[in-house]
């Protein structure tokens, strides 16, 4: 093999350097464990999505791993900075947008980008160049001139996602970004945060309470309940792992259907509807099982539909929660006790 050839080939399948990691993070504050050891590994230029209900600890892991507040155990690095012993370092390396807007509605958009610039000691004539790109990146140069206090929730959010680029970080934490937004508004966030990542090569660290939000985002997910990580992986995987998934099969007549119920013994007939649900993982190898089943037989099926079970059931299956993370109305809530 010719040895260029070798080193792309290798280059392209090595593991990706992790832009965040975490070993046994824990944090209490009285009686209460907020974060009952948790470990993360975060490669470069991922979105990682963080669910769990109010509570969990999804917010005090963010303020652990952007310097705000400190462990109690454990050890975390930043593009290989020391969260605690190198916090200065990780602070250049990040940007932060929380739960809630941090724009000042007194001054206009272009005003509030260059107080950002002036924080970031940009010289004068950068942080203009860099307002004005941002202005335009984020669809707010029209409004560049006005106060922030006329903005709707969605330009608010644009704005406040641009300042924290001023400082053109590698890593961004993402607090529950799109919290009051309507879905017009937050699928352009969306489209904004998957730009920052395949155009730029940004690692996202995202909490949601939208489960959606992470199912078409996030290339890795992990599940928060009570302070522990209780499941990791991408949306397929932690889908796989939920019982539920099925085949509905729907025939012509009934004696198909009685034919193909007598082939899969644990499949739900249902007569009224002419249907046969049969459990699956959801795999080709399964559905080709099923139909190689059919075939054999030469029964034939009208319609084959799949049915994976999806986040909320992930949700609710592995946190025991009655409710999921609100895909609407409750997304406003803010996370209670960290």
């Amino acid at each position: 093999m010719n040895p260029a050839t070798t080193a792309t080939t290798t280059a392209a399948t090595a593991p990706r350097s992790a832009a965040i990691s975490a070993i046994g993070l824990r944090k209490s504050y009285g009686d209460k464990v907020v974060l009952d050891g948790i470990d993360l590994r975060i490669p470069e230029g991922t979105v990682f999505a963080l669910l769990g209900p109010n509570g969990a600890g999804k917010t005090t892991t963010v303020e652990i791993l952007s310097t705000l507040i400190t462990a109690d155990e454990g050890e975390a690095r930043i593009a290989g900075h020391d969260v605690t012993a190198d916090g200065d370092s990780v602070r250049r390396q990040i940007g932060v947008t929380g739960q809630f807007a941090a724009v000042d509605g007194l001054l206009t958009a272009e005003e509030n980008l260059l107080l950002m610039a002036d924080l970031h000691h940009l010289g004068k004539h950068e942080g203009r160049r860099r307002a004005a790109e941002l202005l335009e990146r984020f669809e707010l140069a029209e409004a560049a001139r006005k106060n922030v206090a006329t903005f709707s929730g969605g330009m608010r959010r644009k704005l406040d996602l641009a300042m924290t680029l001023v400082g053109s970080p590698r890593i961004i934490f993402l607090d529950e970004p799109t919290t009051g937004l309507d879905p017009r508004s937050r699928r352009v966030m969306w489209e904004l945060i998957r730009g920052l990542v395949k155009d730029q090569g940004v690692t996202i660290f995202l909490t949601t309470q939208y489960l959606e939000e992470a199912d078409q985002l996030a290339d890795r997910i992990g599940v928060l309940d009570h302070g522990k990580l209780v499941a990791e992986g991408t949306a397929d995987e932690l889908k796989r792992r939920i019982p539920g998934g099925h085949v509905r099969l729907q025939f012509a007549d009934e004696t198909h259907l009685a034919t193909a119920a007598d082939l899969f013994g644990v499949a739900t007939r249902d007569d009224e509807s002419l249907t046969l649900q049969i459990p699956s993982d959801g795999t080709l190898t399964n559905l080709r099982a099923i139909l190689d089943v059919l075939d054999s037989t030469g029964v034939q099926a009208e319609s084959l539909t799949v049915h994976t079970p999806d986040l909320d059931d992930v949700f609710l299956t592995l946190t025991g929660r009655q409710n999921a993370p609100a895909t609407t109305s409750a997304a406003s809530q803010k996370e209670s006790n960290r």
